[in-house]
């Protein structure tokens, strides 16, 4: 008998032209295996996913999968031995991986330039012949709208400014169950809010139109403040400009002219006002009507041998039916051109796809970043090394027979049936968000390592690689694509994926859905028009230096009621939740939600729990941006007001927990004084939920009450901001009061950017040798008291907050002008006025109406600063929970 273990029972070989074989599963040093007439030993053991050789390959030769090659050997490989680029090395260097690795790589990647030839080209047909016969229970909407598969009404913030409210109003109907409506949910994302036109303000506003007239929108709300640059009547007027069918579908638009609460409850109205409109029957409608979008997320080495072919085999079934199929995540296509054009409707068609390759890459470049990086640090731990390997996989989700149709942008709308490419970057939500303002009414979403991405308004069917992450994440994953290689015929899969999907289209809910979790996010902005700035913006230095210098005025005794704390006396003390990327951040503040309503009338020594949901960590933006969140993801975790945290990974990202414990090393900080929890690794979302919530009530119940004693000035750390112009008598106001936290022995924090160092009577009265520069960079975190100017590389308001948080203040005192800006989660943002216009019409969101003699105005903001310092005053943003918080990229990040 031979002992030698068959190939197919450990390994699979995409292409019988490969030179490598993919472990399925985890295999040890000293293995041996039988390939035909081969036997081999494999001389290190070999991760799940990762490739070892079934062929001698000399130095300088081809490494191929899928026949197409990805890397040139360094050095001559032997069969059996474990291939790795030094990329993949230094990812799991960061991993506990349980064996050794090879000390160098034996390979280096390669990306082949694609030429087109026209000369050879030929036109090929779409799939025809003859349709499964099925057919799905819609909402025919009127005019060219479509089929909707859902029937919502939609809450949609116009920017960022406005994702508080909508999130607000929305849950105002959390509890509503009319039968013909689906529900009532927020569309809150983090574009378009500041005041001067952003670069993708063509995006966002294709992007919010293509939502406004979707088939699965029944009536839809769009809100605003009206000073954002991407505001209602932008997207107004660009519908109109555009043909969208706007008066096919209920809406309005609301703008926020007043109280919050006010205008919740006259949004509330406004929707209780549609329900008996919206509801509406669903009928039987041709497979024509269905538009799908293909995805991949968490991708792995087997996203291209089961998942991605089985969505593909499905796609071709719907276009054969007349239907659409949208691909998507145009850099995860670079290196597979070659195969997405083999079929291809005609030589125009494929110039549009290389021209958008190309155009995609040029703006990756202005950033100093090169798409070849793109491989999340989760996709490389599952066996894509390179971005010529991850898109070779990625491009399965085309079937073979299926034909290129059409090229259009992120966020154009689709037409005739067909099959589509769309551009966008391969982060999966962005992406989401462009196809789904295309068009799509039903999402196939891919995932080896079990992503748990949903939208708000679109089902999305969860395709997983593998039958072992299917069983570990099943609550959560609609099909298991992993029975293909556990023998279930590709047929088979497809006749029962098409299936599904049309009963999901019809009604059915899926894992999603019945877990209640979406998330949205659309193509973030990027900073550079061009390259000409790059070699000047990369040769910035970090921000650093002592405090600045600030004017002495003794200032009156004062205390304020303080907690002792392990760091010493603060403000307050929380419980955070803090995501380590977008995709886990949902499920973070579902936990925070889940833990409040616990926490009530309990003593745990935190009088809160937060989380910090963000957008940033599932894909690669470039070193800025890396360094930018690693220091702000520090900091939060050692803020001051923090008593307690847990860290919660999604699981593929590139900023997983292994990423946060070796950061944390290098910092010399600690891992084992946080909590860890896995969304994918610990089972899914209601596991991993549990896991949380019993991590904090192990840590926390039983502890002593905490104890308070009085602070001083020295004990304040206070940022201060200011946003719209500033009056003379509201800048001296400020400059006193950062005058008396200095000169007490207090800290402040400034931003570079903004209202405050605009005025030069604030400049004038506090500083005495003239406007500083920043000292201290976004995200980094004060040693010392006294004054600091942290780097503000946007004009996002957001942002800025974010990093002024990062630095450890625990108060942030600002002037508003106009309206009321979006608070912080864990830092308290005071907000004061003198306007009395911006009073008029906000005082019931503003904490502190600055009237009467100018010359009291400081010692007014200081007793509303000591109240909060006491836990005596909640500041209002935080009441309305009219919150936000986001990681910038800096001036070099950028989607991919």
């Amino acid at each position: 008998m031979d002992p030698f273990i068959p190939l197919a029972a450990v390994a699979r070989l995409p292409s019988p032209d490969d030179n490598l074989a993919i472990a399925t599963k985890r295999l040890s040093e000293g293995a041996e295996i039988a390939f035909g007439q081969m036997r081999l030993r494999l001389p290190w053991s070999v991760l799940e996913g990762h490739r070892f050789a079934v062929a001698s390959i000399s130095a300088g030769s081809e490494l191929r999968s899928w026949g197409l090659p990805f890397g040139r050997a360094i050095e001559p490989i032997a069969p059996g031995d474990y291939v790795c680029n030094q990329a993949m090395l230094d990812e799991l260097v960061t991993r506990r991986i349980g064996f050794d690795l090879p000390k160098k790589p034996n390979f280096i990647d390669i990306l082949e330039s694609y030429r087109f030839d026209e000369s050879q080209f030929t036109t090929k047909c779409q799939v025809s012949g003859q349709p499964l016969a099925y057919t799905f229970d819609g909402y025919l909407r009127q005019g060219n709208r479509g089929v909707g598969t859902r029937n919502f009404i939609v809450v949609m913030g116009t920017s960022s400014r406005s994702s508080g409210f909508v999130k607000a109003l929305a849950a105002r109907f959390k509890s509503l169950h009319s039968p013909g409506i689906d529900g009532v949910v927020p569309l809150a994302h983090t574009e378009g809010g500041g005041y001067q036109r952003p670069n993708n303000s063509e995006h966002v506003l294709r992007t919010l139109a293509g939502f406004f007239v979707h088939p699965n929108v029944g009536a839809i709300l769009a809100v605003d403040y009206g000073t954002e640059a991407i505001n209602n009547a932008a997207l107004k007027a660009y519908m109109l400009q555009h043909s969208y069918p706007m008066n096919d579908v209920i809406h309005d638009f609301l703008s926020i002219e007043g109280g919050f609460d006010e205008h919740v409850k006259k949004g509330a109205g406004k929707i209780e006002s549609w329900l008996h409109e919206v509801k509406t029957e669903r009928t039987p409608q041709s497979l024509s009507h269905l538009r799908v979008a293909l995805q991949c997320g968490g991708s792995d080495a087997f996203s291209g041998i089961s998942g991605n072919p089985l969505a593909a085999w499905s796609a071709r079934e719907i276009i054969r039916a007349g239907g659409s199929a949208n691909l998507a995540e145009t850099d995860e296509l670079i290196g597979a051109e070659h195969y997405v054009l083999q079929n291809v409707r005609d030589k125009s068609t494929a110039r549009r796809f290389l021209g958008m390759v190309e155009r995609f890459k040029e703006r990756i470049a202005w950033h100093g970043e090169s798409c070849e990086g793109n491989p999340s640090g989760g996709n490389k731990f599952r066996g894509l090394y390179n971005i010529a390997i991850k898109s070779i996989g990625a491009a399965m989700k085309k079937h073979p027979d299926v034909r290129l149709d059409y090229c259009i942008d992120y966020s154009e709308p689709m037409g005739s049936g067909g099959y589509y490419f769309m551009d966008s970057p391969g982060n999966d939500l962005e992406s989401i968000a462009g196809q789904v303002a295309a068009g799509c009414n039903i999402i196939y979403f891919v995932t080896g390592n079990g992503s748990i991405t949903n939208f708000p308004f679109v089902p999305t069917i969860k395709i997983v690689t593998t039958t072992p992450r299917f069983k570990l994440l099943e609550a959560d994953m609609d099909v298991n694509a992993g029975a293909y290689q556990d023998g279930t015929s590709m047929d088979e899969l497809g006749a029962g994926l098409f299936a599904l999907t049309t009963d999901i289209a019809g009604g059915i809910l899926s894992k999603g859905e019945e877990a209640g979790h979406s998330q949205l996010q659309i193509w973030r902005n990027w900073q550079q028009r061009d390259g000409s700035q790059l070699e000047v913006l990369s040769r910035l230095p970090v921000p650093t230096g002592p405090s600045i210098k600030v004017r002495d005025e003794s200032p009156p005794e004062s205390h304020f009621t303080a907690i002792s704390g392990e760091r010493g006396l603060t403000s307050d003390q929380v419980g955070l939740v803090l995501p380590t990327s977008l995709c886990s951040g949902q499920v973070a503040q579902t936990i925070a939600d889940r833990l409040n309503t616990y926490h009530k009338d309990r003593e745990f020594g935190v009088s809160r729990f937060v989380a910090l949901v963000h957008t940033e960590g599932c894909g690669v933006t470039g070193a800025e941006a890396q360094a930018v969140y690693t220091r702000s993801m520090l900091n939060y975790l050692t803020h001051p007001l923090v008593h307690s945290a847990v860290l919660l990974e999604h699981g593929c990202e590139k900023t997983h927990n292994d990423f946060m414990r070796h950061s944390l090393l290098a910092r010399g900080l600690d891992g084992d004084n946080f909590g860890w929890a896995s969304v994918q690794s610990d089972g899914g979302i209601g596991q991993v939920c549990s896991k949380v919530e019993s991590w904090f009530r192990s840590t926390l119940e039983g502890r002593p009450p905490t104890t308070t004693e009085a602070g001083t000035w020295p004990d304040l750390r206070v940022g201060i901001m200011a946003s719209g112009n500033l009056s003379q008598s509201a800048a001296r106001a400020f400059a006193q009061l950062t005058r008396w936290l200095i000169s007490g022995g207090g800290t402040v924090v400034l931003t570079d950017g903004g209202a405050l160092l605009e005025s030069m009577v604030y400049v004038e009265e506090t500083f005495p040798g003239g406007r500083p520069e920043a000292n201290l960079a976004h995200g980094a975190r004060f040693s010392n008291a006294g004054c600091f100017i942290v780097e503000t590389p946007t004009q996002d308001w957001t942002e800025a907050l974010t990093g002024m948080g990062a630095a450890g203040v625990e108060i942030i005192v600002a002037h508003v002008r106009d309206q009321p800006m979006q608070g912080h989660p864990l830092v308290p943002l005071l907000q004061a006025s003198d306007d009395p216009i911006t009073h008029r019409r906000y005082g019931a969101d503003i904490d502190l109406e600055l009237t009467g003699p100018p010359r009291d105005w400081t010692n007014i903001l200081v007793d509303s600063l000591l109240a909060v310092a006491s836990r005596r005053y909640q500041v209002k943003a935080m009441c309305l929970q009219n919150t936000g918080f986001q990681l910038t990229r800096g001036r070099l990040g950028v989607s991919m």
